[in-house]
């Protein structure tokens, strides 16, 4: 059976059901036990696990994210709330050069699972600190694991996959959609890393679309099936490890393609998909594969400005309008 949740409430069973089923884990980050963080996800938690397993920390990302690193290398399986995605600068040396490389500096007799979930996203009109996305930079770090759901269905999913991972996993959640309902199974499932979702299908042009650009690809697409233009979805679920066969697969098929990330587009995850559909689906290309990111600008704070520096779905349409002409569209 399903039912109608919020994503925001996806998390929270997602936590609670693998903390229920394993004695080890345990969750730690500020404000996450007595204020259930400031979206309010994790509300309820501390009343069921107690204050040793939920645990509030001071203002120090450095320290408990230190922390969580050493509890993982040790026996436990530590989840950090790490309150928004713009403070990973304060943990990059625990998670980029410990926990990340560990497993490797030991030849593999030492592992590290845990698990920094965090959220990402503009147009919340939280100004430059405190609205962006950088799920491109942990990316880059061999060693980790990086997770992006789209929706409710996505984020339990990911989450119990992530929690269960024996390596040190990065989980980004769109702070705008905590509020977003989807269909979720009341019975137990995982969804596995490396396992692309069609969301639809089409046969004139692939969108590849993270996170809440999903929802952007999809309703580009509808508009266009209005037109008569069939666009393909593709919803990547992780960046690392990424799906890229059915990505190209689909590529193959419609012969263009538009990768849709909310992520800076210079040096960032739509480069990076880009060059990988480029690389290996060249000769089936009508038109140059075309990349859609945030503007290289800090995200203002001003409501009109901040709104124009992330991908539209009417952007996404157009484009695609446009590489189904022939015509050639330029990066912005």
């Amino acid at each position: 059976m399903t039912r109608e949740i919020t994503l925001s409430k996806a998390v929270n069973e997602a936590i609670a059901e693998e903390m229920r089923r394993d004695p080890t884990i345990f969750l730690l980050g500020e404000d996450v036990a007595e204020a259930g963080t400031p979206f309010k996800v994790l509300s309820g938690l501390v009343e069921e696990f107690g204050t040793e397993r939920i645990i509030d920390t001071p203002i120090s990302e450095p320290g408990f994210m230190g922390m969580a690193v050493g509890a993982a290398m040790t026996g436990s399986r530590p989840i950090v709330d790490l309150m928004f995605g713009d403070f990973l600068y304060l943990v990059m040396d625990q998670l980029c050069n410990q926990a990340a490389k560990t497993h490797y500096m030991s030849g593999g007799k030492l592992k590290v699972p845990l698990v920094l979930r965090t959220n990402m996203g503009a147009t919340r009109r939280s100004a430059a600190q405190h609205s962006q996305s950088l799920q491109a930079i942990v990316a880059h770090i061999p060693g980790l694991k990086v997770a992006m759901p789209s929706s409710a269905y996505e984020a339990k999913g990911l989450l119990k996959t992530a929690i269960r991972d024996d390596n040190p996993v990065v989980i980004f959640e769109d702070k705008l959609m905590y509020q977003d309902k989807a269909p979720v199974p009341e019975e137990e499932y995982l969804i596995p890393f490396g396992q692309a979702n069609i969301k639809r299908e089409g046969r004139d042009v692939t969108l590849v679309a993270t996170s809440s650009m999903v929802q952007v690809a999809e309703e580009a697409a509808e508009t266009l099936a209005r037109e008569g233009i069939s666009a393909e979805v593709i919803d990547p679920r992780t960046i690392v490890p990424l799906d890229e066969q059915t990505i190209i697969d689909s590529v193959r098929k419609t012969s263009r393609a538009i990768v849709i990330d909310e992520g800076h587009q210079s040096y960032g995850v739509t480069a990076e998909i880009a060059a990988r559909i480029s690389e290996k689906a060249f000769y089936h290309l009508d038109a140059p594969v075309i990349r859609m990111g945030a503007m290289d600008v800090p995200v203002p704070f001003s409501p009109a400005l901040e709104d124009l520096t992330v991908p539209t779905s009417e952007g996404v349409a157009e484009n695609a309008r446009r590489i189904c002409r022939g015509e050639l569209v330029h990066a912005a």
